[in-house]
């Protein structure tokens, strides 16, 4: 195998954005009453699709809206949050990335995020220009735990499953890249610890272990 490509997801492995996306559910959710504490709502929704995560409140709390209303409200207000309120980022991100890039390999964004979501923070860090290609939920009919996001990152950059990885922090995610034939790096964060990654091809602490590792691929 010749290593030519690294697929990044973006929330809660590049960015720690999980918090984010809980403050703007609260909102969604506060006209109905219906509140979720930080540890449990992370725990529970961090990498899920919107629309399943709203699925499966609506049906909790026998919500007289639609799911599909509740994830557009999220949607939308996600995307102004961020218009003012970028995300920190995770341990060694700035670094990674551009020691990815620079080692000539190809780099490609996978995110379960809308574009509207992901693309003001991929500008307002100054990543945008790092990526080859980004591809989002808007992008694909089957999003995440799909493998179609993936299979569409890698034709965009011409590159075949056996001579790319990816790199992700959930299970969902960890599902969508084995969907996609894809070797997968699981790297955990605070809310994703108790996430099964048996299907993960590799484990690791952070992506400055990663950066080493792909290191010694090259």
């Amino acid at each position: 195998m010749t290593l030519e490509a690294v697929l990044f997801d973006m929330d809660g492995t590049l960015v720690d954005s999980e918090v984010m996306h809980f403050v703007c559910w609260n909102k969604v959710l506060s006209p109905y009453n219906v509140s979720y504490t930080e540890d449990i709502f992370c725990q529970r929704f961090s990498g899920r699709p919107t629309l399943e995560a709203a699925i499966e409140i609506k049906n909790e709390h026998n919500l007289s809206v639609s799911a599909a209303y509740l994830a557009d409200e999220k949607y939308r207000l996600f995307s102004e949050y961020v218009k003012t309120n970028l995300p920190p980022l995770m341990p060694f991100t700035e670094q990674t990335l551009k020691a990815v890039k620079n080692s000539g390999l190809k780099i490609a964004l996978v995110t379960g995020s809308a574009r509207s979501e992901a693309l003001p923070i991929l500008k307002g860090l100054g990543f945008y220009e790092l990526f080859d290609t980004v591809v989002t939920k808007d992008d694909v009919v089957n999003p995440k735990p799909a493998g179609d996001p993936y299979l569409l990152a890698l034709e965009q950059i011409n590159t075949v499953a056996d001579n790319a990885i990816a790199v992700e922090d959930t299970f969902t995610g960890v599902t969508a890249a084995n969907n996609a034939f894809l070797r997968v790096v699981a790297i955990a964060n605070s809310h994703t610890q108790e996430h099964d990654f048996s299907q993960a091809t590799y484990r690791m602490n952070n992506l400055d272990e990663f950066w080493q590792w792909v290191q010694s691929q090259l």
